[in-house]
């Protein structure tokens, strides 16, 4: 797992592999630590190396997105394949999230609604 800081507000953790039971609690400390209530934040999970998610991944993503939306602050996720955003569709999280195809698409995205 990779962390970026795109500016003082903007973060990226780029995931790679399986995001699962073993994995899914790293991420969230990383969240956590990002996405703490009040803080407005934006914060965009790369799931483009990612190979899997299950149910324990998605919901370490829907507990950053309660945070960061109790402060103001934004989720976005990238997901470039069908088969990483199905879990989100079946989860019925796909209008709760900002959800884009390619890190470059999120950053712009989000930077547009901020303004």
């Amino acid at each position: 797992m990779r962390e970026e800081s795109i500016d003082d507000r903007t973060h990226v953790l780029a995931v790679a592999g399986e995001l699962d039971a073993l994995s899914a609690p790293k991420l969230g400390r990383r969240l956590m630590r990002l996405t703490t209530p009040g803080a407005s934040r934006v914060v965009v999970v790369d799931l483009s190396a990612a190979t899997f998610i299950d149910s324990t991944g998605l919901g370490v993503i829907l507990d950053a997105l309660r945070n960061l939306a109790g402060g103001g602050g934004r989720l976005a996720l990238v997901c470039p394949t069908p088969r990483l955003l199905r879990p989100f569709e079946i989860a019925g999280l796909t209008s709760r999230l900002d959800i884009f195809s390619t890190r470059d698409d999120a950053l712009l995205g989000l930077a547009a609604a901020s303004s």
